[in-house]
C-alpha cells in the first residue's frame, strides 16, 4: 500500500491541511485492516472488559466492579492504540524506508507526525464507542459529570504514549521495538491500566502513580467511577508527553 497523494479541487497542488488529512485517512485505514492491530487494540480489550466484570480477580478496589473495569479497559485501549500499535508501525516504516522517503516528500516530517496523531485520534475514538457499548450492556453506568474530564484525561494520555512510541520506534531497530513494546504493554497492564495504583503492593504504589500508566488508568477510574477532576494526573501525562516528545525530537531516526 503506497501513501495517497492529494490535489486540490481546483486541480493543482494540495494545501498543507489536505494533505495532513489524507495522510490521516491512510494510517487509520492502515491501522483498521491490520489484523494484528485490530487483536491488540480492541479484541484483547473486549476480553478483558469481559472477563473483569464477570470475574471478581483481581482486586479492583472500591466502586462499582463494571464501572471501574470499564474505566481501565478505556486505558488499556489508548495504550494499544497510542503506544504499542504505533511504535511497532513505526518502527517497521522506519526499518522498510518509508518514514525517509515521506519525510522528504510534500507531506514533510510535521505532516506525517499530524497524520499519525489523527490517525490514533480516530482509533481510539473507535474503540471506546466499541467498548463502551460492550460494557453499556454488562451494566456499565458511568458518572455523567465525569465525561468531559475523562475525554481530556484519554487525550493527554493518547498524546503521552503517542509521543513515548516514536521516541521507542525512532532510536531502537524494528525487531527490538517488537519486543518492548509488547513487553511494556504486558508489564503497565499491573501498573495502574486495569489495576487501580491504591491495589497494588505499597512498594509498588508510589512508582506506578508517577508512570503514565498509572496517571491514565487513575484519572479515567477518578472521572467515569468519582466524577472528579483528575489535575494530578493530568500534570504527569504532561510532564511524559514533554519528556517523549523532547527525546523524541532529539534522537529520532528517519532511517536504519
Amino acid at each position: 500500500m503506497t501513501p495517497p497523494t492529494p490535489t486540490s479541487a481546483a486541480g493543482g497542488p494540495a494545501t498543507p491541511l489536505q494533505r495532513w488529512l489524507a495522510q490521516a485517512r491512510f494510517e487509520t485505514a492502515t491501522i483498521l485492516r491490520h489484523g494484528e492491530q485490530l487483536l491488540v487494540a480492541l479484541v484483547l480489550p473486549a476480553l478483558a472488559l469481559v472477563v473483569l466484570a464477570l470475574t471478581d480477580v483481581p482486586d479492583l478496589g472500591s466502586g462499582r466492579r463494571i464501572d471501574v473495569a470499564t474505566a481501565g479497559v478505556f486505558a488499556l485501549a489508548v495504550v494499544s492504540t497510542a503506544f504499542t500499535g504505533q511504535a511497532i508501525a513505526t518502527g517497521f516504516d522506519r526499518r522498510h524506508g518509508v518514514l525517509r522517503f515521506l519525510g522528504a516528500s510534500p507531506l514533510g516530517r510535521e505532516g506525517l507526525l499530524l497524520g499519525k496523531l489523527g490517525a490514533v485520534g480516530v482509533v481510539i475514538a473507535l474503540q471506546l464507542l466499541v467498548l463502551g457499548t460492550i460494557a453499556a450492556v454488562l451494566g456499565w453506568r458511568p458518572a455523567a459529570i465525569g465525561i468531559v474530564p475523562a475525554l481530556v484525561t484519554v487525550v493527554l494520555g493518547a498524546a503521552a504514549f503517542l509521543a513515548l512510541a516514536l521516541f521507542l520506534a525512532g532510536t531502537v531497530r524494528a525487531e527490538g521495538v517488537l519486543a518492548l513494546a509488547n513487553l511494556v504493554w504486558v508489564l503497565l497492564l499491573g501498573l495502574g491500566v486495569l489495576v487501580p495504583t491504591d491495589e497494588l503492593p505499597e512498594s509498588l504504589t508510589p512508582v506506578a502513580r508517577l508512570l503514565p500508566s498509572g496517571a491514565l488508568g487513575d484519572g479515567l477510574r477518578l472521572s467515569l467511577v468519582e466524577g472528579a477532576w483528575p489535575v494530578s494526573q493530568w500534570l504527569v501525562l504532561l510532564v511524559w508527553t514533554a519528556l517523549g516528545g523532547a527525546a523524541a525530537a532529539r534522537w529520532f531516526r528517519w532511517s536504519d
